[in-house]
């Protein structure tokens, strides 16, 4: 501050005094003591208000037995995730593994035998009776339709209760299985199936006996495919069994002319052995044939034959399916079940009608010819392959497609040759005519209708297919055979109402 004399004085700040310090300090105590209720006043502090009011005590503790219970129901969950981890084992089944319709047929088949044996049981010891009576019976079923179709042509319909969609449990080895099937509402597989699992859980001490099960489920699904022929068929992006397995066909149950069969049979047996040889000299380990010849020659006939007898299956593709695409072929060609032959039956017709416009405006097949070029010899086809290939007409193949590498062996089924002709006939008489007195009429009657031009003639007019139609309508009656011999010459069609030509012709 400037005096009246221009001293400028400076004021210097004073101290509170003692006495306020003190006031503020005693206020805060007494804030203090009011807050933990420790003060002089009746009604208490803030915490004693809060511990002596009943609906905050009654909220505090609900909250804390709510937590304690959240806790303690999560230290369950941990600790029963923990023991389960411990003591259990699960084994998970898709339904795009092979795996699983052996499973389904296995459950089936040890539901019907524990029936049985509940059945029988005066027979079983008293634990044992517990025990089944114990077991749960299945409760949730699905049923298979299976169809059969007679020698006479009438259908059998029969009717399989299988393990449906649900939880199950089993007995097996005195070991207890829980079985889950689910089946996914909104998921689908790619053939447009709906998704499935089956989730299989025991004890981990007793986890051995899903090797012995699943063993016996295999062993059990190829005792009811054995002496048969699967046949596959392209369903999507995979190959699904086609109808009931076919009995094998006997392999001398096809004639093919002298030397041919035993020709296409060794090279492939050949081929089978030499995987070693294929894989040290860094050549694709694959092998094409082409069976060519006009209808009725016994083409499709030999390759079921050779399957049957190599215990082989067959897949078969057609290549004018509508959607069938370059890389669908291609892909379907490289996941071939194993111990599988391919065949494509008519490759001719797949590319005979490409540029024709159909009502619907569909313009024949997808695949082009690149894309089956590829799919049979290109950077990214498959081995241990061995495909078939049938034409009635090889004229119209480009020769691209039955070059070395595609086709290994090319080989012409024609019309029935004179061997041909002898060893069906001695097939299906060789005991109604021993002698073979019946067979000189027979080839008499063909070279008076010129089916044989001349006595010395080695191939016929007419096909296997035509013979052994004829020969299958006359069975057991070699006479018959003679006398209806004249449907086999060029442009007359078969007919079982012969009489008025037979008649006429004496």
């Amino acid at each position: 501050m400037q005096s009246d004399n221009g001293v400028v004085t400076v004021a210097s700040s004073q101290p509170p005094p003692a006495a306020s310090l003190n006031d503020a300090a005693a206020q805060k105590a007494d804030f203090v003591r009011l807050f933990a209720g420790g003060g002089s006043s009746t009604e208490g502090g803030l915490i004693a208000q809060l511990a002596n009011n009943p609906l905050f005590t009654a909220g505090f503790g609900l909250a804390g037995l709510g937590a304690l219970a959240t806790f303690g129901q999560r230290g369950l969950r941990h600790g029963a995730a923990l023991l389960r981890r411990r003591l259990l084992v699960d084994v998970e089944i898709n339904v795009r593994d092979d795996s699983y319709p052996w499973f389904l047929y296995w459950m089936t088949l040890h539901e019907r035998g524990r029936m049985a044996s509940s059945a029988a049981q005066g027979k079983q010891g008293v634990f044992e009776s517990v025990l089944q009576r114990l077991t749960p019976r299945m409760r949730h079923l699905a049923i298979e339709t299976e169809k059969r179709e007679l020698p006479n042509g009438a259908i059998h319909t029969t009717f399989v209760l299988i393990p449906g969609p649900g939880r199950h449990v089993l007995r097996y080895r005195n070991a207890w299985i829980w079985v889950n099937r689910q089946r996914e509402a909104k998921q689908f597989s790619m053939d447009g199936k709906p998704w499935e699992t089956v989730t299989l859980t025991t004890l981990y001490s007793q986890r051995h006996v899903f090797e012995s099960l699943f063993k016996e489920a295999h062993e059990m699904a190829t005792q009811a495919v054995e002496g048969k022929t699967v046949i596959y068929t392209a369903w999507g992006t995979k190959w699904d069994k086609f109808g009931h397995p076919r009995s094998k066909r006997p392999l001398e149950s096809v004639i093919l002319d002298e030397g041919v069969k035993e020709k296409i049979v060794d090279d492939v047996q050949d081929f089978l052995g030499s995987s070693k040889w294929y894989y040290e000299r860094g050549i694709p380990y694959r092998r094409g044939y082409l069976l060519y010849g006009p209808p009725g020659t016994g083409k499709s006939s030999f390759i079921q034959a050779l399957a049957g007898h190599l215990n082989y299956d067959i897949a078969m593709l057609n290549l004018s399916e509508r959607g069938l695409t370059d890389d669908r072929l291609n892909h379907l060609l490289t996941v071939i079940p194993q111990r599988t032959l391919v065949l494509l039956e008519d490759v001719d017709a797949a590319f005979a009608n490409r540029r024709q416009v159909e009502v619907d405006g569909y313009q024949g097949a997808n695949v082009t010819f690149s894309g089956l070029l590829n799919a049979l010899d290109g950077v990214g086809s498959a081995e241990e392959r061995i495909i078939f290939l049938t034409t009635n007409h090889v004229d119209r193949l480009d020769e691209a497609l039955v070059r070395p590498g595609r086709v290994d062996m090319t080989v012409r089924l024609g019309e029935a040759t004179t061997y041909q002709i002898e060893q069906l006939w001695q097939r299906f008489y060789n005991e109604a005519d021993p002698n073979g007195e019946v067979e000189k009429k027979f080839f008499s009657k063909l070279q008076e209708i010129d089916v044989l031009s001349g006595p010395d003639a080695r191939v016929s007019r007419t096909s296997m297919a035509a013979l052994q139609g004829l020969f299958l309508y006359n069975k057991g009656n070699p006479g018959g055979a003679v006398d209806m011999a004249w449907q086999l010459s060029p442009g007359e069609l078969p007919s079982s109402l012969t009489q008025s030509r037979v008649s006429a012709s004496r």
